[in-house]
């Protein structure tokens, strides 16, 4: 009768650990598909701001220096290593994005170029897209580092060694604050 009660007792631990490591792998894969999403939506930003650059060029012949910024912010945003990087370099790119997007009201023609007014649209609509991409991965990399370091997952967690996944922070305090984009049309 012991003998049958400790081969239970196993049979439930043996159960529980494969359920809990399924759990695990399940999170860490979700994490991967959040960062993902992510991605893709950068990439588009990425693809977008040569576009922009290239539209108001000859318009914004005093600004070059600003030009220059967005070319080497995006530059350095494609080539960001990991969730931290991206979110760092990311956060340097919207900034002199923003800076780019102040300008276009010192300039009249380009507020009334169809070219420039959709890629605004694109890359504000892109922006939103990162932004909910964004906050589904560190959602889900939440419940995935929970799910590992709360007992007794954590257990299986460091048997199986899991690694807590990174979440999309902003650093810097001046990246806090909201940018005041005027894309209007209207003066």
């Amino acid at each position: 009768m012991a003998l049958i009660i400790v081969l239970v007792l196993i049979g439930v631990v043996v159960i529980w650990v494969i359920a809990k490591y399924n759990s695990l792998v399940t999170l860490r894969n979700q994490v991967q598909n959040g960062w993902r999403q992510i991605d893709v939506q950068l990439k588009r930003r990425h693809d977008l701001i040569p576009n922009l650059v290239n539209t108001v060029k000859g318009y914004m012949e005093y600004e070059q220096e600003t030009l220059r910024q967005v070319i080497e912010a995006r530059n350095a945003a494609v080539n960001a290593k990991g969730v931290a990087d991206a979110a760092a370099k990311e956060g340097q790119l919207t900034g002199v994005l923003s800076r780019l997007f102040a300008l276009f009201e010192n300039y009249p023609q380009l507020k009334a170029n169809q070219n420039v007014m959709q890629l605004q649209e694109e890359l504000t609509s892109t922006e939103n897209k990162v932004s909910f991409a964004r906050q589904f991965y560190n959602d889900i990399a939440t419940s995935f580092n929970i799910a590992q370091q709360t007992f007794p997952g954590n257990i299986v967690a460091n048997l199986f060694r899991f690694q807590v996944a990174e979440l999309f922070l902003i650093e810097k305090p001046e990246e806090r604050e909201v940018p005041t984009v005027n894309l209007s049309l209207k003066k």
